[in-house]
């Protein structure tokens, strides 16, 4: 099972259209994946346009993306089990966050946004993965969103990229 991961897209704040890096992956997935932060459900209904779509709504998206999406959930991937929650909240940093928002289940992937920071790493035996951002990189070099394999274990990677071209 191929994913592409994305969060924080901000459209049409911050893009008017999905990058092309990102449309070529989005082509060739079984799933994509979108850990808020919308900011339009324009979005959603782009990318559905490419296949199935599961996310979340992040700390500033609106009532319409509310509706449609809960603020985390747990979907099951070829038995693998696979958090997924934007991030936001007060206090504490965004991984200790979506630490404790699966705390008591057997979670083995945590998908996340909120920062714009790309990041993979363990934590115990739980793998956290922040796509970063297809569309804001802040004050980071590169654009990025992630691609994730889940077959006979999961391999993550991130999708690093300059222009929108």
């Amino acid at each position: 099972m191929q994913l592409v991961i994305l969060s924080d897209t901000h459209m049409p704040k911050k893009a008017k259209q999905l990058p092309k890096r990102l449309v070529k992956e989005l082509q060739e997935a079984d799933l994509i994946i979108h850990a808020g932060d919308w900011q339009t459900l324009d979005v959603y209904e782009e990318l559905k346009q490419y296949g199935r779509v599961e996310g979340v709504y992040g700390n500033v998206d609106g009532e319409d993306i509310t509706k449609v999406f809960p603020r985390s959930q747990i979907l099951e991937l070829n038995d693998y089990r696979v958090g997924l929650v934007h991030g936001h909240g007060d206090k504490k940093t965004t991984e200790k966050r979506v630490i404790e928002e699966f705390e008591g289940e057997e979670i083995d992937l945590i998908i996340f946004g909120h920062s714009h920071l790309p990041l993979l790493r363990f934590v115990k035996k739980t793998l956290l993965f922040n796509p970063g951002s297809a569309t804001d990189k802040r004050r980071l070099s590169h654009y990025s969103f992630g691609k994730i394999s889940i077959n006979d274990g999961i391999h993550a990677e991130h999708i690093f990229y300059d222009s929108f071209d």
